[in-house]
């Protein structure tokens, strides 16, 4: 069964680099420029796990993650925050806000991908 990613990130690089780490692992992998985009591509993708980046325009990724946690459907889909900040205030942000993991930029691609497998379940 090939598990659906659903990545988040206002950039490109960082999008065709987790295309390009993920797909060859025979993950399917959508992607969305912010976190509205990403809420709207909720409607035809359901993921089995979702990469999101903090900083981003119009919805942040604390929004985005809400925005996710409050539809039913997605309440247990596993949450992996990608980005450069490292901050404890923001990680508890965001766990506060219901993700699952945190993933400092750059990223190692053989980490990511054992991070996307594990949470997948």
């Amino acid at each position: 069964m090939s598990l659906t990613v659903l990545a988040v990130d206002d950039s490109k690089t960082m999008r065709d680099l987790l295309r390009a780490a993920l797909a060859p692992q025979g993950f399917t992998v959508c992607l969305a420029g912010d976190g509205e985009e990403g809420l709207e591509m909720l409607s035809s993708v359901n993921p089995h796990v979702i990469i999101t980046d903090i900083n981003m325009p119009k919805l942040d990724g604390f929004g985005f993650i809400e925005g996710v946690r409050g539809r039913d459907d997605l309440r247990g889909t596993p949450i992996l925050v990608l980005t450069t900040e490292s901050a404890p205030e923001l990680k508890q942000r965001a766990r506060d806000a219901g993700a699952t993991g945190w993933i400092v930029k750059p990223f190692d691609k053989d980490k990511l991908i054992a991070a996307v497998r594990r949470v997948a379940g």
